[in-house]
């Protein structure tokens, strides 16, 4: 009798350790950006402009994980190094995206900084979602590039980003 009683609990415990634990990333429908280190240079409060340099132009869309649609005023910060491999303020901005949760921003090809691969820092941050740190990673000689950044929702109940605004 005991064995009858016990069936059932085994039952539903054996499908647990099969399907794995039932999270919010299981039904994003777009997979997060990966994080990525801040690095030490991150300053809040980056200017708004779009242009820091010439040379290098990388677009992309701020999308919803959950639902891959786009997020209209994300703001997004850049930093990265000049042509000479040092961080500067020259080299820092930030957009707020459109409806279509679209950016656009134009830099140079970014100056090698020790030992590390050509990148430009990201951190994006609107209502309702998770903040997000991130970096881009150049190819050599290249022009152009597309990053689409997917945020997370932010947990019911979790503080709000406290972003800086950007600076006019």
């Amino acid at each position: 009798m005991d064995r009858l009683i016990h069936l059932p609990l085994l039952m539903i415990l054996g499908c647990l350790v099969l399907t794995g634990p039932v999270n919010a990333v299981e039904t994003d429908r777009c997979p997060p950006t990966q994080e990525d280190e801040m690095g030490p240079f991150y300053r809040p409060g980056a200017p708004l402009r779009s242009v820091v340099g010439q040379g290098h132009v990388l677009l992309g869309t701020v999308k919803a994980a959950v639902d891959c649609e786009p997020i209209a005023a994300a703001l997004i910060e850049f930093w990265m190094t000049g042509p000479d491999g040092w961080y500067d303020d020259a080299y820092r901005a930030a957009v707020i995206t459109g409806q279509s949760g679209t950016y656009r921003f134009e830099s140079h090809y970014p100056g090698l900084y020790a030992s590390r691969p050509a990148h430009i820092h990201i951190r994006v941050s609107a209502e309702g979602f998770e903040t997000l740190t991130t970096q881009y990673y150049l190819q050599p000689d290249q022009t152009d590039g597309h990053f689409d950044l997917v945020l997370r929702s932010r947990a019911e109940g979790a503080p709000a980003s406290t972003n800086p605004p950007p600076r006019e």
